[in-house]
């Protein structure tokens, strides 16, 4: 097991807390020394053997604790948000690390994390819980095309589904298929929205557009995702209309949240 905090032992050096379990089932020192080594030649903190913990940065301490669970060689691997002590670009060299160990030794591991990023990166498989209960199992492309309920599709997703509130359904709409009418090229069957832009975030490669809907959908406030550098320029307080295909619309019944078969819109 890996946890949120690493645990390592503060008065034992990087060599004594990756052997401790060795220890404590009874293994040979020789052997020992040889598990070890191994072990950390897979984390690549063969240099840190003799530091103790205080003297590691975040992402050393936690190649530690997975150097420590690796050693055992474990039929099952959990991981209970190892990453999240970690700044944003340590975390991202990190998740790349943890898939090629993964993918090297083959171990099942079940990871445990409220970052849905991070989830669908690493997943095979996805249990999206909620108060302890299972909302959906599948696969990350499965999650997130045809989530079972509305939790589920406004837990994945970044900026995640927008749900609107329309009659007795909640129309599903995610923020990357809902468009500029005028920019579509496709030969799909296209759904239309008065859509009135109050504000346009600026990230690089991309644009998020916020804004609210006509009135027959409650002014419901959603945004759109439009790569930088798209033909309409939105411009706040205007209004334009915008588009989604009838095949991406997802339906949910507004009293018990689940999802329902698409139908004609």
């Amino acid at each position: 097991m890996v946890f949120q905090s690493y645990a390592l032992y503060p008065h034992m050096t990087v060599f004594q807390n990756i052997a401790f379990p060795l220890k404590v089932q009874g293994m040979g020192r020789e052997a020992i020394g040889k598990k070890v080594k191994w072990a950390a030649a897979m984390f690549g903190i063969e240099p840190l053997l003799d530091r103790k913990p205080r003297q590691l940065s975040g992402g050393e301490r936690q190649r530690v604790a997975l150097a420590r669970a690796l050693v055992r060689e474990p039929a099952v691997f959990l991981l209970d948000e190892p990453l999240s002590n970690l700044d944003a670009r340590l975390r991202i060299k990190a998740r790349e690390e943890l898939l090629q160990l993964q993918q090297r030794i083959g171990t099942t591991t079940i990871y445990v994390t409220h970052d849905q990023v991070e989830a669908m990166a690493f997943a095979d498989r996805i249990a999206v819980m909620d108060a302890g209960k299972v909302r959906q199992l599948g696969t990350p492309q499965e999650i997130y095309d045809e989530p079972a309920d509305t939790f589920v599709a406004s837990f994945l997703g970044s900026p995640p589904m927008n749900l609107v509130e329309y009659g007795d359904v909640v129309i599903g709409l995610r923020p990357e298929q809902f468009f500029p009418k005028e920019l579509y090229r496709g030969q799909g069957k296209l759904v239309s929205f008065q859509f009135k832009v109050t504000r346009v975030e600026y990230l690089g490669a991309e644009r998020i557009v916020y804004g609210c809907l006509e009135e027959r959908f409650g002014n419901a406030h959603v945004l759109a995702r439009l790569p930088s550098d798209s033909a309409v320029s939105c411009l706040q307080g205007r209004s334009y209309e915008f588009a989604i295909e009838e095949q991406a619309m997802r339906f949910f019944d507004r009293a018990t949240e689940l999802r329902i078969e698409t139908r004609s819109f």
